[in-house]
């Protein structure tokens, strides 16, 4: 049997600690108890667990103490108990004490069942030492109760120890720090601790801890264009998706390739919003890099759709006057981002080739933030004012016109951003009854 370490909050009637002790019979007790008052004078809790002689009253209007020490009545001897004071009423310094003691403890007995009771002391004590077991998960928590004579009194005699269900606070606890990673899209550290939290397999939280996994993996998997493997993901989780993200599962259908003629456009919105996640993040090579792609891209797409034509193998004869680069065996030519905008301007009318037309000079100034960037030709950082340049001038030229594009295309644009937040309700179908998925905790 492995040893047993019981943790007692200590003040008011010692009937509690002393029932505590006799339910788990521990091999160490740490009683958590208050020193002297510093207004007052007025000896704290401290002197019922290391006072010698009588110290406790036998009853509350007791005009004088007639009982030795919680120790002593308990039968504990001196190696097998501490007393550690703590804050009566500041919470913060009381949590900070508990939970030094608490780690003390776990090295000092490896392997040791911990037991907290939190039914003696001060409120704050008993918040500090709820608080500080919801932390670790190897401690129990305990509640000595009974009837009560009024309000705030159990009857002496009729005390008994009642373990309390924090399974669904530490699982609470534990989702909600590891969502928190969405605030900044970080799917992937928010996937990894959320694996890493174990809980029953008849638990009723394994729907709601298997969804908030699901999509932290579909949505770090979606961050790194793997679309098809996201959408795999959510298989078996659609109608819990469709009531948190009615829009997701059909753009990800999309992404995924589900329809030829809107996915590219599709796609093309998306390393968009892709890019501004990475700007959330603070990683604004990264963005600026995806920008440059989407341009590149969105020419590449409008000369394959509408005239055929494949930049990494375009006809020599077709390049505009002017545009000179290397010839190959095949009489075709590689072209670049500039190039291709140049053959749009010159074969096609529309809203792309008025853009070009209207923002080469500036297309081509805000590129050089690009080209001098670590992840291009050069070795400056893109700072965060050079990157509100590229974003602005993108919202405020150029996504205009790849959205009326898109609209030809047959899609109707909009910025399905991924979610910086999980969702705080989803409804769950159970038969004629339904339960709320509180995913966010």
């Amino acid at each position: 049997m492995p040893e047993t370490v019981l943790l007692c909050t200590v003040g008011g009637s010692h009937q509690p600690v002393l029932k505590a002790i006799r339910v788990n019979s521990p091999d160490h007790v740490c009683f958590f108890c208050t020193g002297r008052d510093p207004v007052s004078g007025r000896h704290g809790s401290k002197d019922q667990v290391t006072g010698s002689g009588n110290v406790i009253r036998a009853g509350r209007d007791d005009p004088r103490p007639s009982l030795p020490s919680i120790p002593v009545q308990a039968g504990l001897v001196r190696e097998r108990f501490e007393a550690r004071v703590v804050a009566a009423d500041d919470l913060q310094a009381a949590f900070s004490a508990m939970q030094a003691a608490i780690a003390d403890l776990c090295v000092r007995f490896p392997g040791a069942r911990f037991v907290a009771d939190y039914t003696g002391g001060t409120k704050t004590m008993t918040a500090a030492l709820v608080c500080a077991s919801l932390d670790s998960d190897q401690i129990e928590l305990q509640l000595v109760t009974g009837p009560r004579l009024d309000l705030d009194r159990v009857r002496d005699g009729t005390e008994q120890a009642m373990r309390t269900s924090v399974e669904r606070l530490r699982l609470n606890r534990a989702m909600r720090s590891c969502l928190q990673a969405w605030n900044q899209f970080a799917y992937g550290e928010a996937a990894e601790g959320l694996d890493a939290i174990c809980i029953g397999t008849d638990s009723p939280d394994l729907v709601r801890l298997s969804l908030a996994r699901a999509l932290s993996h579909a949505f770090a998997l979606w961050d790194a264009f793997d679309h098809k493997e996201a959408l795999r993901r959510l298989n078996g989780y659609g109608k819990y998706v469709m009531e948190a993200y009615p829009n997701l599962l059909p753009l990800l259908n999309l992404l995924s390739g589900g329809d030829s003629d809107k996915s590219e456009p599709a796609r093309l919105f998306d390393l968009w919003l892709n890019a501004r996640r990475r700007a959330a993040q603070g990683r604004f090579d990264d963005a600026v890099a995806r920008v440059y792609r989407l341009l590149e891209w969105t020419a590449q797409w409008q000369l394959k759709t509408r005239l055929g034509l494949d930049t990494a193998t375009f006809p020599v004869d077709r390049l505009p006057l002017g545009v000179a680069t290397p010839v190959g065996e095949d009489s075709t030519t590689r072209i670049g981002l500039s190039s291709a905008w140049h053959v749009v301007a010159e074969n096609l009318e529309g809203p792309l080739k008025d853009f070009y037309v209207d923002h080469r000079a500036r297309m081509i100034d805000i590129l050089e933030i690009r080209n001098s960037s670590i992840l291009a030709h050069g070795y400056k950082p893109v700072s965060r004012d050079s990157w509100r340049k590229f974003e602005t001038w993108i919202e405020e030229s150029f996504l205009p016109v790849l959205q009326s594009v898109a609209r030809d295309a047959g899609l109707r644009p909009e910025l399905w951003q991924l979610p910086r937040e999980p969702p705080s309700a989803v409804t769950l179908a159970s038969g004629d009854r339904f339960k709320s998925l509180d995913v966010a905790g």
